[in-house]
């Protein structure tokens, strides 16, 4: 079987501009969660909660999913090993696990998330 999809996230240029967009359009629940500049997004019963971040001006606007595994630097290795490139190492995330992003072939960026 397959490693799970458990997060997603969008980076924002104006996070309050597109909380209210996401919110509208698909009532979604969006709340602070203590982390500056981001927030999380309740999608309803069965959907997978997510994020929207406020991201740097250097940082172009982006749209990217998480998935669970074991070992964040042994996933990375086998995505560069098959063509891909790290973006963020392993970096913690105080209280929760980890997380790192890589891009596949075609410049797609992939988030890791490790409890």
């Amino acid at each position: 079987m397959g490693e799970p999809v458990v997060h997603w996230e969008i980076g924002a240029k104006d996070i309050g501009k597109i909380q209210e967009f996401y919110g509208k359009l698909f009532d979604w629940q969006i709340e602070s969660v203590g982390f500056p500049g981001y927030s999380q997004v309740n999608t309803g019963q069965e959907g997978i909660r997510g994020g929207i971040m406020q991201i740097k001006e250097d940082i172009p606007p982006y749209v990217t999913f998480y998935v669970a595994v074991d070992d964040l630097q042994a996933y990375l290795d086998k995505a560069e090993a098959l063509g891909g490139k790290t973006v963020v190492p392993p970096t913690p995330i105080p209280t929760i696990g980890a997380f790192a992003v890589f891009t596949d072939p075609e410049g797609h960026g992939i988030g890791l998330f490790q409890k």
